[in-house]
């Protein structure tokens, strides 16, 4: 299992989350994504990211919310390409 990062992230991006980080498994490109992102092959599942996010935007695999589960393979997609999932993010929610 793995965490998974949601809307209540996207034009946020507060990074406590990665400050915490154990394994540094979260991941963005400054400047060009709009939302943080958990690699699911680095994810260690200690959970220490879920409780420091300041709009509650990240959760457990398992307890991702129905209305947000395409977060889960917009996660892992940016790991092998991050072009795609930044239009996934986009067509979920438009930029303001």
């Amino acid at each position: 299992m793995t965490y998974v990062i949601t809307d209540p992230c996207i034009d946020v991006l507060d990074k406590s989350c990665v400050e915490v980080c154990p394994v540094d498994c979260i991941h963005y490109e400054e400047g060009v994504d709009r939302k943080l992102f958990i690699d699911p092959d680095e994810c260690i599942d200690c959970g220490a990211c879920e409780p420091v996010c300041p709009v509650t935007a990240i959760f457990a695999e398992d307890d991702v919310p129905p209305d947000q589960a395409a977060y889960t393979e917009m996660d892992a997609l940016w790991f092998k390409d991050p072009e795609a999932a930044r239009a996934k993010v986009n067509e979920l929610k438009p930029p303001a």
